[in-house]
């Protein structure tokens, strides 16, 4: 069997949201403690009291929308907390990630801060778990009220006089299970008193989110549609690949070819379910008004040995970075539908894109595609028919490749691909219809072992190279792809 990839470039319809290539930050283990915040006497160099290092990488990634405080952390977030004078806030226990105290130095004006110095837009997860619907209002009033009254005055007083601007708000998070454990009917009841409250203050328009399912529970989706779409700009989806219970994780650095393919196999799964929900999501909204908002997603493994386990550290390895690749191409094929994706999360949890130890910061393989994908951000969509091999292990099979294109604003355009197959390198014969290309460049991200990985004293093992295996013909060209690796080119 042959790999064929035909490209529609002059039948692109759909803009690429760069929202898609969000991000998610967490009061969690090391995520905004450290990962983040270091506070403005750290000898860590910073910017009022944020990693410069930190924002430096994130901008070159283009990160384009962040969201903040939480995962299951939101649900028992009270925004007051963390307002004011530092060291006249209180502290509070993060019941959900390891018992531990936090003084709450990185609240609303930090996280505010943190956007403007990234570029990116904000996303606030309100508390609908232990909150009210009077501290919502207030505190989107307090954000985005240029006006006289009680929170904008008191923003004032707290030193920033004018109101910012806030586009997505989460009503919940999980609210079926961490945020309230909650039955789809109740909460739909609860999203539409809670975002009646959500207004729409000096100019300021909300993109109100609601609270989606986790994976594969289609019944939320329904529910959900059904009783509260004509309140809701988006909902929300969750899905991470081998979430379990041990010894289900395995360990991110640490496996066999089995659990290799087993996780790429679980990463692909995401196109059933975006396909899935949205097809339900279509019956009450055929328009397509309403965007799927992805906003946890990744993979999920044991935490590294001798961390604590409530702060979910774990190592980012080639097999992270053709998770990433794979499913940001689910996204950018479904564009139509999906406005937004977070990958969980941001720093030191999780799928992280960066990692830090004290004043050390390394990227890691997943943030490396994220940056090669930045290309896609804001482009057109590009129909594509892929035939592609099989990657089989045991009596199991995958696809071996997938891939998504796009064309810039410029008319550049440009294809990312990934090789799943950890052993055989890929030949794609590639014919593109409506652009007739003279020059071809690439990038591609590879090593030669399937766990390799960046660490503190090898930080540039697994980074992007020069990419040389695309040879344009007369309607097309042919790309040689090596095995595990994904690849970008550029195409005019």
């Amino acid at each position: 069997m042959s790999n064929t990839l035909v490209i529609n470039a002059d039948q692109g319809q759909v803009t690429i949201d760069r929202n898609i290539y969000g991000h998610f930050a967490e009061h969690l283990g090391h995520c905004i403690y450290g990962g983040i915040w270091v506070g403005e006497d750290s000898t860590i160099p910073n910017t009022r009291g944020i990693r410069n290092d930190v924002v430096q990488a994130l901008r070159e990634m283009k990160i384009p929308v962040l969201r903040w405080p939480g995962g299951c952390f939101a649900d028992e977030y009270h925004w007051m907390d963390g307002i004011g004078p530092r060291a006249q806030r209180p502290t509070i226990v993060n019941t959900h990630w390891g018992m531990v105290t936090e003084n709450n130095a990185f609240g609303t004006h930090e996280f505010m801060d943190l956007c403007g110095q990234l570029g990116c837009e904000p996303y606030i997860c309100g508390n609908v778990g232990s909150g009210t619907v009077l501290e919502m209002q207030q505190w989107v009033e307090y954000l985005t009220f240029d006006g006289i009254s009680p929170m904008a005055d008191r923003r004032r007083a707290n030193g920033r006089a004018e109101p910012w601007r806030v586009k997505y708000w989460g009503v919940g998070n999980e609210n079926w299970g961490c945020g309230g454990n909650m039955r789809p009917e109740y909460y739909a009841d609860v999203y539409r008193r809670f975002q009646t409250y959500v207004r729409h203050l000096s100019g300021n328009k909300v993109y109100k989110i609601a609270c989606g399912a986790n994976s594969r529970n289609y019944y939320w989706t329904e529910v959900l549609m059904r009783e509260a779409a004509r309140h809701m700009d988006g909902l929300s989806l969750h899905y991470y690949t081998r979430l379990g219970w041990k010894p289900d994780r395995g360990q991110a650095t640490q496996f066999t070819e089995k659990e290799w393919f087993g996780i790429l196999r679980e990463g692909l799964a995401m196109d059933e379910l975006v396909r899935k929900h949205a097809t339900i999501m279509d019956a009450y909204d055929p328009e397509k008004r309403i965007g799927m908002m992805v906003d946890e997603w990744g993979t999920w493994y044991e935490v590294e040995p001798g961390t604590n386990p409530g702060f979910l550290y774990q190592q980012n390895a080639l097999r992270d970075a053709l998770v990433a690749g794979s499913t940001l191409n689910i996204f950018n094929n479904h564009a139509d539908r999906v406005r937004m994706a977070n990958i969980a999360q941001t720093v030191n949890v999780l799928q992280a894109v960066i990692l830090t130890d004290g004043p050390k910061m390394l990227l890691t393989p997943t943030y490396h595609v994220f940056e090669m994908f930045k290309v896609h951000q804001d482009a057109k969509l590009l129909p594509v028919t892929l035939q592609s091999e099989t990657y089989a292990y045991g009596e199991e099979s995958i696809p071996a490749l997938n891939a998504s294109a796009s064309r810039d604003a410029e008319g550049t355009l440009h294809l990312s691909l990934c090789n799943l197959d950890p052993h055989r390198p890929l030949e794609v014969d590639v014919t593109v219809h409506g652009l007739a290309a003279t020059q071809v460049s690439g990038r591609i991200l590879t090593d030669a072992e399937m766990a390799a990985h960046n660490t503190f004293d090898e930080p540039n093992r697994v980074r992007p190279a020069r990419f040389d295996g695309a040879t344009l013909r007369p309607g097309g060209m042919t790309v040689r792809l090596p095995a595990k690796s994904v690849v970008v080119l550029s195409a005019k």
